[in-house]
C-alpha cells in the first residue's frame, strides 16, 4: 500500500512566499507510485485547509481564490485525514521552529527533517551558537541585543558591540530566515538603524563581526549516521546573500562544488556532520559556512532546518551534484521521518 504523506505548506511567518515556491516543487516531483499526497495549507491567518486543486496556483497564491479552497463559515479547519507521515515545507517560525514537529509528536505521527528541540534551537541563531561553542565550532564574535536592553539604554548597547566588534557588522533577528530582516553596518549610524530593523522580526537580535569570507553551503541527510553532500558555494549578486539576491537577482550565482582543493572540501564534509550531530538533527539540515578569503578559516554561518525546495535551493541542487536526484531525496527524507517515529 502507497503511503499518505501531507505536504504543508505557506504557514504565517514572514517566508510564507518562499514556502509555496517550495512546497510546489515537492509536489511536482515527489514519487506518486510511492506515496499519496495530501497538500495542506495554512494561510497568513492560520487557518488549516486541504487543498484539491491545481498545484502551480500554490505557487502563484492564487490557491485561495479557487473553489478547491473553502472556508466553513470562516471557521478554522484542521487537517483530520489519517496520515502516515507529514512533510512540512514551512520556512521560518510556525513551521521550521519545532511548533509544527511538537504537534506531529503529540499525535505520534512521523515528521519530515529534525525533531522538536534541534529545531527550536537551530531556528534560534543566538542558542545555535551557545550550544556549539561548546562543541568547539569556530564562530564569528557576536554581541546579544535584546529590545528591553535596548530601549532602555540604546547608546550603552551601541558603545558595547562597538568596544567588541570592529565594522563592519552583521545585525540579524534570532530567529528568521531567508535573510529576512538581515543589514550589514559599517558605522554607529547604520548598525542603529539595522538593530531597528531587525528588531521589528524578533525581540532578540545578533551582531556579528562581518569576515571577509566566501559563502559556502552544505546539505546533510540522514538520522543517527548522517552524510554530507558536496559543497556549494554562493556567489551573491549583492555586498551580501540578502532576501532580493537569493530570490529575485538571477545575477546571483552557485557554485557545485565549491571550487575547493579535495582536503578542504572533506573538512567542510566533516564540520558539516560534526555540527548536525552536536545540535542533535535528524533528517535533514543545510550547514552554511564562511571561509575566510584571507585566512582560509571555516566559520559557522548558520544552520537550517528545512531549507529551500524551489527549483533554484541549493539543498536539493548539492544532493543531485552528489548524485541524489530530487524524486530519491524525498523518498528518502519520508523513509527517514518513519524511521526515526518507529524507534
Amino acid at each position: 500500500m502507497k503511503k499518505k504523506v501531507a505536504v504543508l505548506f505557506g504557514g504565517q511567518s514572514t517566508e510564507h512566499e518562499v514556502s509555496r515556491v517550495s512546497a510546489t516543487s515537492v509536489l511536482k516531483n515527489i514519487d506518486q507510485n510511492k506515496y499519496d499526497i495530501y497538500p495542506i495549507g495554512i494561510n497568513k491567518e492560520g487557518k488549516w485547509f486541504e487543498y484539491t486543486g491545481n498545484v502551480d496556483n500554490i505557487e502563484s497564491g492564487n490557491w485561495e481564490n479557487d473553489e478547491f479552497y473553502k472556508i466553513p463559515s470562516g471557521e478554522k479547519i484542521i487537517f483530520n485525514k489519517e496520515v502516515d507521515v507529514v512533510f512540512p515545507v514551512l520556512h521560518g517560525q510556525f513551521g521550521e521552529d519545532g511548533t509544527i514537529q511538537g504537534l506531529c509528536k503529540l499525535m505520534n505521527v512521523p515528521c519530515v527533517g529534525p525533531g522538536v528541540m534541534s529545531s527550536a534551537v537551530c531556528m534560534d541563531k543566538i542558542y545555535t551558537k551557545y550550544i556549539l561553542e561548546h562543541a568547539g565550532i569556530k564562530q564569528a564574535p557576536y554581541v546579544v541585543v535584546v529590545n528591553s536592553e535596548y530601549n532602555k539604554n540604546k547608546l550603552e548597547l551601541i558603545n558595547k558591540i562597538e568596544n567588541h566588534l570592529t565594522y563592519p557588522v552583521f545585525v540579524k533577528p534570532a530567529n528568521s530566515g531567508s535573510s529576512v530582516g538581515i543589514t550589514k553596518a559599517h558605522n554607529s549610524e547604520e548598525l542603529e538603524k539595522g538593530i531597528e530593523e531587525a528588531l521589528k522580526h524578533d525581540r532578540k537580535v545578533l551582531v556579528e563581526k562581518g569576515i571577509n569570507a566566501r559563502e559556502v553551503e552544505v546539505a546533510v541527510l540522514g538520522n543517527d549516521n548522517p552524510s554530507a553532500s558536496t559543497p556549494g558555494e554562493i556567489i551573491p549578486a549583492k555586498e551580501f546573500y540578502d532576501y532580493e539576491a537569493k530570490y529575485h537577482n538571477a545575477a546571483s550565482k552557485l557554485l557545485i562544488p565549491a571550487a575547493f582543493n579535495d582536503k578542504d572540501i572533506e573538512l567542510i564534509r566533516d564540520l558539516a556532520v560534526k555540527i548536525f550531530k552536536a545540535l542533535d538533527c535528524a533528517g535533514m539540515a543545510r550547514v552554511d559556512f564562511l571561509v575566510d578569503k584571507d585566512t582560509n578559516e571555516v566559520y559557522l554561518n548558520e544552520v537550517n532546518t528545512i531549507p529551500g525546495f524551489t527549483s533554484i535551493s541549493m539543498y536539493p541542487k548539492m544532493w543531485d551534484a552528489t548524485g541524489k536526484p530530487y524524486k530519491e531525496l524525498i523518498s528518502d527524507l519520508i523513509e527517514l521521518a518513519i524511521e526515526r517515529n518507529n524507534r
